[in-house]
C-alpha cells in the first residue's frame, strides 16, 4: 500500500501573474480573492488540497513589489518569510518575459538561498507562441535545479492534475494536518472580508485604487420565519478618501448595492447557507501607514 504522504506548499511569485488563479484551480473552491489587479492577494491564504495518498497544503503569498509603505513592507516580508517553511516551493512566472526580470531575480535568489525543492510554473502560455516558451525555460533550468517546469494556463481545468501530481512526487511521508473536510483555515469572516474585497475590486475597475480593506463587525447565525438558517453579515468597506467614497456608494447608492448582492451570491454558494448582507463605507485616512490597520494582513 502506497504511504500517505502531506506537506506545505508557498506558492510564490510577482503580483499579478495569476498564483490566486492557480490556488482556486488546485483547490477547487474559491478560497482567493480573484481580482485582475496587482496585489490582491495580502494575506498568507491557506488552501487544503486532499487526495487519496496525500494532504498537500497551499501557502498563498502576496506578490513580490516594491515596498512604498508598510503595508507593502508586510506584505513583501509575509511572502519571503514562507519560503523557509515550505516543503516545495510553486514559482510562478509569466509566459510573456524574455528575460528573468528584476522582481523574479529578487525571488529566484531567495529560493536559491533557502535551496528548496522548486517547481517553476510559467503561467499564460496560451499568450505566447512555443519557440519563446522554450527559449524561457533554457534561460530558467540553466538557474537552479527545479524538480520540474510546468508551462500552464491557469484558467484551464486540465493542468490541475499534472501540478497535482508533481508536487505529491516531491512530499514527504507525513499525516493529514487537517480534517479531510476542510479546504482552508481560513475563518467564514475572513472568507467574507475577501469576497466582499474582491467584488468591489472587480466592479470598480480602477476608479478606486488598492486603498480599500473591509471590516466584518457582525456575523450572526439565525432562524427566519421558515425555520431555514440565515447568516446575518454587517461589513464596513474603508477606503482613504471622501472622493472614493462616493465612487464606492455610486449614483443612488448603486455601486455598492452591485458589490453586495455580487458578494452575498458568491458567499451563499461558497457557505451552503442564505445570507442577508449589509454593507457601509467609511474613509479612514493614511490607513495603509497604520500599524495596527497592518498588522491584520501579517501571517497569522
Amino acid at each position: 500500500m502506497e504511504k500517505f504522504k502531506s506537506g506545505f506548499v508557498a506558492l510564490i511569485g510577482r503580483t499579478n501573474v495569476g498564483k490566486s488563479t492557480i490556488l482556486n484551480l488546485l483547490v477547487g473552491e474559491k478560497v482567493a480573492a480573484i481580482a485582475n489587479k496587482v496585489q490582491t492577494t495580502r494575506t498568507v491564504i491557506k488552501g487544503i488540497v486532499n487526495r487519496p495518498n496525500s494532504q498537500i497544503i497551499f501557502i498563498d503569498t502576496p506578490g513580490i513589489h516594491k515596498p512604498k509603505h508598510k503595508l507593502n513592507e508586510t506584505m513583501v516580508e509575509s511572502a519571503f518569510s514562507n519560503i523557509p517553511d515550505a516543503d516545495v516551493v510553486l514559482f510562478v512566472i509569466e509566459a510573456t518575459s524574455d528575460e528573468i526580470g528584476k522582481g523574479d531575480r529578487i525571488i529566484l535568489e531567495k529560493i536559491k538561498e533557502a535551496n528548496k525543492k522548486t517547481i517553476l510554473i510559467i503561467n499564460k502560455i496560451d499568450l505566447i507562441k512555443r519557440e519563446k516558451l522554450l527559449n524561457l525555460i533554457d534561460i530558467y533550468r540553466k538557474e537552479y535545479p527545479f524538480e520540474a517546469v510546468i508551462p500552464i494556463s491557469a484558467l484551464n481545468n486540465k493542468y490541475k492534475e499534472i501540478i497535482l501530481d508533481e508536487i505529491e512526487k516531491n512530499l514527504k511521508e507525513g499525516p493529514a494536518y487537517y480534517d479531510i473536510e476542510e479546504y482552508t483555515d481560513q475563518t467564514m469572516r475572513q472568507l467574507a472580508e475577501e469576497t466582499i474585497r474582491e467584488k468591489a475590486l472587480k466592479l470598480l475597475q480602477d476608479e478606486v485604487p488598492h486603498g480599500i480593506y473591509v471590516e466584518v463587525e457582525k456575523m450572526k447565525l439565525r432562524k427566519n420565519k421558515n425555520g431555514e438558517e440565515i447568516y446575518d453579515i454587517e461589513a464596513t468597506i474603508y477606503c482613504l478618501r471622501q472622493s472614493h467614497k462616493g465612487i464606492i456608494i455610486g449614483k443612488n447608492g448603486e455601486m455598492l448595492k452591485r458589490i453586495g448582492r455580487a458578494a452575498r451570491i458568491d458567499m451563499e454558494q461558497n457557505f451552503g447557507i442564505k445570507i442577508n448582507l449589509k454593507t457601509w463605507v467609511k474613509v479612514q485616512e493614511n490607513w495603509i501607514d497604520n500599524q495596527s490597520v497592518v498588522n491584520k494582513f501579517k501571517q497569522q
